[in-house]
């Protein structure tokens, strides 16, 4: 791993909700990498891909509403389409007109949601175990958040060893304490009560990426995927997919890493990503390598 700089840790109040926020590179930039973390996690997760970043542009990782340090205030609207509202007021706050999108978890629907409806504002897409999950169905966990009662019993009865084994199914590798300790201390009960707010309020999650699909696929985004070959929520063959929404992804599936690869495999991840990123935000850049015409059979690469 490059030895980047710290990121800046700030906070900003974005329609009234507290918003952590870690940044570095230049903040009169315009163009910047826009860091969002999924479920349960928080923008401190990418600080060392922040602080990588900021070495040669400008990146930002928020917490978003419910999660992380931020606000969790139960009238916040736990939906896709508050999540990316929510987004759409940060970058106008922090004046980013546009934005390559580093995603991972339902960090995906939410920032591709605004995307979506933003196609001029959008310059890349960046995509750790999410993206457009056609024919996707919920997963186990999903299930059980969605029915009520028994998603009030599994958060009410969830502890911290419990807690630990269910992220070590998710990563095969085992993920660093640090990392572990923090999502722990963030899964309160507001953050508890947010993540069945969200996934009941989600609806089918094929439906919402077929309108997705239609949407992102003209744009031909310049796309990287890194996918944990070993995700038990979001099995790798949706990596490959992926190529069906942006034709010119470069797909690279982490053998041994699960479903936070950017923590159990760190290193990797940023190999990966940081040339890509460092691409897209080279100035009067037009075009990545991503699409310049390399057949999608050659650009699958496992690690």
């Amino acid at each position: 791993m490059t030895s980047a700089a710290a990121p800046v840790r700030t906070e900003s109040a974005v329609q009234g909700v507290r918003t952590p926020l870690l940044t570095a590179g230049d903040a009169t930039t315009g163009e910047a990498a826009v860091f969002v973390h999924g479920n349960p996690g928080s923008g401190e997760e990418f600080a060392f891909l922040v602080g990588a970043v900021g070495e040669f542009g400008r990146a930002i990782a928020p917490d978003m509403p419910g999660y992380g340090r931020a606000a969790k205030p139960d009238t916040f609207d736990y939906t896709v389409e508050g999540y990316a509202r929510h987004l759409q007021e940060l970058l106008n706050q922090q004046q980013v007109s546009r934005a390559h999108l580093v995603l991972h978890d339902f960090g995906g629907p939410w920032a591709l949601a605004w995307a979506a409806d933003h196609p001029d504002r959008v310059g890349s897409v960046t995509l750790l175990n999410t993206g457009i999950l056609l024919n996707y169905r919920w997963h186990y966990l999903a299930k059980m958040w969605r029915t009520r009662g028994i998603g009030e019993a599994f958060m009410a009865t969830a502890n911290k060893p419990a807690f630990k084994l269910l992220l070590r199914h998710g990563n095969p590798r085992g993920l660093p304490d640090l990392f572990f300790e923090r999502m722990w201390t963030n899964f309160d009960p507001a953050t508890r009560r947010a993540v069945l707010k969200l996934y009941r309020a989600t609806p089918d999650p094929a439906e919402l990426s077929r309108r997705l699909h239609a949407k992102l696929r003209p744009l031909k985004l310049p796309a990287c995927v890194v996918w944990g070959a070993h995700d038990p929520y979001l099995p790798v063959d949706l990596a490959y997919r992926q190529r069906e929404t942006f034709p010119g992804a470069d797909v690279i599936v982490l053998d041994d890493s699960g479903h936070w690869p950017h923590a159990d495999n760190a290193e990797s991840v940023e190999d990966a990503i940081i040339p890509f990123l460092r691409h897209q935000l080279r100035p009067n850049t037009t075009a990545s390598a991503a699409s310049a015409g390399v057949p999608p059979q050659d650009q699958v690469r496992r690690r």
